[in-house]
């Protein structure tokens, strides 16, 4: 009995090591139109991608989130592994934003200006 709780302490003790290895970070996105008014609803999508998980047998390991924003055009986001990540931003009656960021911090905040769209020609 002493030995199976010994051994499940020293299994819970390598998750949280494994888990500690992966630095986190809070990701906040605060999204506007050309005129500093807030975009509210917007499609806010990260995506982050790691290099080969042994897990997984060499397959790229793919993690995304997507939330929407709130009247004040904020998305905050929960904790997320740092590293390079793809940011998407889309809204209707807006041009779709798009960026790829390396973050490194605890807590960053990235601030997205979307324009309006363009008008459309016709070669004909």
């Amino acid at each position: 009995m002493w030995t199976r709780r010994a051994l499940l302490g020293g299994l819970g003790v390598c998750a949280l090591s494994l888990a500690a290895d992966e630095p986190m970070t809070r990701l906040r996105v605060e999204v506007t139109d050309h005129k500093d008014k807030p975009v509210e609803r917007a499609n806010v999508l990260v995506r982050f991608v790691d290099g080969r998980s042994v897990k997984k047998f060499g397959k790229k390991n793919v993690r995304k989130w997507e939330m929407r924003t709130n009247q004040d055009g904020i998305a905050q986001f929960p904790s997320m592994p740092q590293g390079k990540v793809m940011l998407l931003v889309m809204a209707d009656r807006f041009q779709t934003s798009g960026q790829e960021l390396e973050i490194l911090e605890a807590e960053r905040t990235v601030e997205v200006k979307l324009n309006p769209p363009q008008p459309q020609y016709s070669a004909h």
